[in-house]
């Protein structure tokens, strides 16, 4: 009985020994191949990414010339540039994002900071969210019928509006997490010291949440930018150089939109050189965006 109750003492161990290292060479097993497929994933989007930014290059690239931003969009066969439609994205973009800035951040003041309790917040979050994924098109037919039908023709100020309601919801969300994530150790400090809320908040909780809330705002002027539907029915284009809001203003995504499905040769090169344009000047937004919440 003294040799086998030793021979059990003994044996347990072993065994135990064996199973540990039975589970630990499954999951080294398990983890090579979750970590295969996450690298095989990320190769697959890389592919596609350069893919398309190679064949912008080269399509498009050739096209980037002086003339490109000095001439305004040609008739057919005859030489020109973009500079009507350059022009045009960037006025609504501005008026768009002044537009639409304030109102998300202060919504999104008002979901972290007064927000605590209610319904009222929850809902607010939920709808913005709705509003986040919704397509674009949808956005620009509701501005159609509510200001370009009233007014009878379209104009830059509805193109304006449609781009400030795809920022709202982009702002309300980064502003609304990064306040979230001021400490509540700053906000008793200052009512400690019988600072009111509102200064707390302009003093304290903006300047903690500043970087992440500039790079909300950039990251919303990158997916406007190249926003097309909502301009087919609220700005439309103009063949002309223009700087009156209250007619129909050219813009690089209605332009690269029309060229691209034209028949004629040059056009299509015009249509491949704005796409490039476009696609460089998101790529730097959003790689100052993220240099900006990588720094802070």
């Amino acid at each position: 009985m003294t040799n086998i109750h030793v021979k059990y003492t003994i044996s347990e161990p072993a065994s135990k020994l064996r199973e540990t290292n039975g589970v630990y060479r499954q999951r080294q097993i398990l983890n090579k191949i979750m970590l295969a497929l996450s690298m095989a994933a990320l190769l697959f989007g890389l592919f596609w990414l350069a893919w398309i930014i190679f064949t912008l290059l080269v399509k498009g690239g050739s096209a980037l010339s002086l003339a490109l931003f000095t001439e305004i969009t040609p008739p057919p066969g005859q030489a020109g540039g973009l500079l009507n439609a350059i022009v045009g994205s960037l006025a609504m973009v501005t008026v768009g994002t002044l537009i639409g800035t304030p109102v998300g951040i202060l919504a999104g003041t008002y979901l972290a900071e007064y927000g605590q309790r209610g319904w009222l917040a929850p809902a607010t979050r939920f709808l913005n969210d709705v509003l986040l994924s919704a397509p674009s098109i949808v956005v620009g037919l509701f501005i159609y019928a509510i200001y370009v039908y009233q007014v009878g023709h379209y104009s830059g100020w509805a193109g304006s509006f449609a781009l400030a309601i795809l920022v709202i919801p982009v702002v309300v969300r980064t502003t609304d997490s990064m306040l979230m994530l001021v400490p509540n150790g700053l906000r008793e400090a200052c009512f400690a010291l019988g600072c009111p809320k509102w200064r707390m908040i302009v003093m304290v909780s903006y300047r903690a949440a500043r970087s992440g809330i500039i790079t909300g705002v950039l990251l919303a002027v990158a997916r406007v930018s190249g926003e097309t539907a909502p301009l087919l029915f609220t700005a439309l284009s103009n063949q002309f150089m223009s700087w009156n809001m209250n007619a129909p203003l050219a813009n690089l995504p209605v332009v690269i939109f029309q060229f691209a499905a034209s028949p004629f040769k040059d056009w299509n090169t015009l249509a491949w050189a704005g796409a490039t344009l476009i696609t460089l000047a998101v790529l730097m937004l959003n790689v100052i965006a993220r240099n900006m919440f990588r720094k802070h």
